[in-house]
């Protein structure tokens, strides 16, 4: 497990295609760069996502281990992707950078799991819980109302990845207790439930709640399990990331994610399914409104 830091999701990917084809050529990275003139230390930081990619440094690798057709093409194009940022990405990276990184592999997954026993996760928060948890924070954290203004209008932009065509699968498990746990006042509560029904209704998303009274198989805080689009041969692994009070970080171990592949099913059988889900969180809605 490491902090949520460092390369984006583009520069992981194609970091491990690199290492990949270099692998399928019985290279090793000091041939590699002895055939380009290039220090093997050069080689090391491409491979590893440590360094701006160059379209004609990765055109000479490619040119080396003999990548021609589509694989070729969607390599050149990941590698001009690993510059481009969109405007989330750049106001993210003033952020801490394991925040930067989460936003970059929230952005890029194809399927998105989450379970989440305390609050709202962000991708269904309405504005005005979002900027309840923030005013909470300020008792730990001190940030002005401008800068808790600015993290809501971040988390308000991630959410446009659920309208986007196309858009990812976002499944969500949510503890009971989510639905009774005050954040900001009775309004601001029963604005967010009414959110969460009508989220819960389009066809990308399932919203799913984990009752008290069920067997509760994952004794564990949140974690969001993310899943990635495969193209021609360039794939990338799922990656599981992890937040914490001071710190998020992520796993990309094939066994180790698997486990949480595991623990996220089994969460999702215990839960109610989908209309009772959608029922509970109408009587929490009416209890407010008593």
């Amino acid at each position: 497990m490491s902090d949520l830091g460092g390369p984006t999701v583009r520069h992981r990917r194609l970091a491990f295609e690199l290492r990949r084809l270099r692998g399928r050529s019985d290279m090793t990275g000091d041939q590699v760069a002895e055939h380009l003139g290039w220090s093997p230390s050069k080689i090391s930081r491409l491979e590893h996502g440590r360094t701006g990619y160059k379209l004609r440094d990765v055109e000479s690798l490619l040119d080396l281990y003999e990548v021609q057709g589509s694989y070729r093409e969607e390599l050149l194009t990941l590698t001009k992707d690993t510059y481009r940022k969109s405007w989330l990405e750049n106001e993210s990276a003033s952020l801490p950078s394991r925040f930067a990184a989460y936003v970059s592999m929230e952005t890029e997954a194809e399927a998105i799991w989450d379970w989440e026993p305390h609050i709202v996760p962000g991708l269904l928060q309405t504005e005005d819980y979002a900027r309840s948890i923030f005013e909470a924070w300020q008792s730990v954290v001190t940030m002005s109302p401008a800068e808790i203004q600015r993290r809501v209008e971040i988390r308000l932009a991630r959410q446009e990845l659920l309208v986007r065509d196309p858009a990812p699968t976002l499944t969500v498990v949510l503890d009971e207790s989510v639905l009774s746990r005050r954040i900001g006042d009775a309004a601001v509560m029963r604005s967010q439930l009414s959110h969460l029904q009508e989220c819960s209704e389009r066809p990308t998303i399932e919203v799913r709640v984990l009752p008290l009274n069920a067997y509760h198989p994952v004794l564990t805080g949140s974690f969001s399990y993310m899943q990635f689009t495969s193209a021609e041969d360039v794939a990338f692994g799922d990656m599981v990331a992890i937040e914490n009070l001071a710190s998020n970080h992520y796993i990309e171990d094939e066994d180790e994610t698997y486990q949480y592949r595991l623990a996220f099913e089994r969460l999702l059988a215990e839960s109610l399914d989908t209309q009772q889900t959608r029922e509970i969180i109408q009587e929490r809605m009416q209890d407010l409104s008593a």
